[in-house]
């Protein structure tokens, strides 16, 4: 009888359009018109109604304000990744065991950093669950053209899926060591590179190089070029193991490609072997910004003008977060809710 309202920059949207028609039920997509063409496609080739907001990645904000307009009707239910405490939950018991099967067999042994743009701030909490067993050091990362942790900062971006210009509600800013900032044009170059340079990438000593195809879209190589930066950062060596996520594929993207081709022509040889250079093997541990007490203290406040002013949340529930125990019941909660899943599966 309810429609689902889902706010989005677009990857959110598309999970949440195809449980909608797994369910059989009525779907709403919130999203930014600037998005890139193929999220509008696969959206709707799953049957839910599309709602554009004015701006890009970083005009989140405006997302909010029709959410808000369109639950006015008790018929619609919104599903607010940013602020559903079980995004955390997921990432943080599944994402997070995840990596620390895989790490019993590489490196040392133990994950000693796990790096994360911070979108919803959903995937960034495996760290939470990495630090507690291995001590792991948590990265952050957003863009350097919108540095909203980073310095207050604002600005429209092009890495598509991160940089929303608020802190969100389920983000555990107290756990995080340190932030970066990644540049969108080096993502965007470096895409195209994986996408198209192979053959250049194997001639330069990248052995395999063929298997990255199609593995990563911009927020992916965001990740990837912030796990860089964190090796360099801390001074870690081979056997170190730092993680990451390719956050979506590259089937998201060839329109944004297109448009940087048509922006500054095809990507030549020459091209391919300075990107490598520049932005891969050149990465700088610069844009970075350690996490202290009073960084953090910041990082927490910088939620009230998102979520007490504006999305009618409480002081009391934002100053329950600077606790341990508010962030370790939530991931108490994981085996009461698989207890009840089970149960309903029968």
């Amino acid at each position: 009888m309810q429609t689902a309202v889902w706010p989005s920059t677009g990857n959110f949207g598309i999970g949440g359009a195809w449980v909608a028609r797994s369910m059989g039920y009525r779907a709403i997509v919130v999203l930014p018109e600037d998005m890139s063409r193929e999220r509008y496609e696969r959206i709707a080739q799953y049957g839910a109604e599309i709602v554009r907001t004015p701006g890009s990645e970083a005009d989140v904000k405006d997302v909010f304000d029709k959410v808000a307009e369109l639950a006015a009707d008790p018929m619609r239910r919104p599903l607010d990744q940013f602020s559903e405490f079980a995004n955390y939950r997921f990432h943080y018991e599944v994402t997070g065991s995840a990596v620390s099967s895989l790490a019993a067999s590489l490196g040392y042994g133990r994950v000693a950093a796990f790096v994360s743009a911070m979108g919803s701030g959903g995937t960034i909490a495996a760290g939470d669950r990495l630090k507690k067993e291995f001590g792991t050091a948590i990265v952050g990362l957003e863009p350097a053209e919108c540095p909203t942790l980073h310095d207050v900062g604002f600005g429209s971006h092009r890495i598509e899926g991160i940089g929303d210009k608020h802190v969100t509600w389920i983000h555990n800013v107290h756990n995080m060591d340190l932030l970066l900032c990644i540049e969108d044009q080096s993502c965007l170059d470096g895409l195209e590179l994986l996408q198209k340079g192979t053959a250049i990438l194997e001639r330069e000593g990248v052995p395999g190089a063929e298997r990255l195809v199609g593995i990563f879209g911009v927020s992916g190589v965001c990740n990837l070029l912030g796990a860089i930066k964190t090796a360099r950062h801390y001074g870690l060596g081979r056997q170190d193991l730092v993680v990451t996520v390719a956050t979506d594929g590259f089937d998201r993207y060839p329109s944004v490609l297109a448009r940087l081709e048509a922006e500054r022509g095809p990507m030549s040889e020459l091209d391919a072997v300075r990107r490598l250079a520049r932005i891969f093997r050149g990465a700088r541990a610069d844009h970075a910004l350690e996490a202290t007490r009073s960084i953090r203290r910041r990082w927490h406040n910088q939620k009230y003008f998102t979520w007490v002013e504006q999305r009618g949340k409480t002081r009391t529930a934002l100053d329950a977060q600077t606790s341990p125990d508010f962030w370790q019941g939530e991931q108490a909660k994981v085996r009461d809710v698989d207890a009840r899943i089970r149960e309903l599966r029968g």
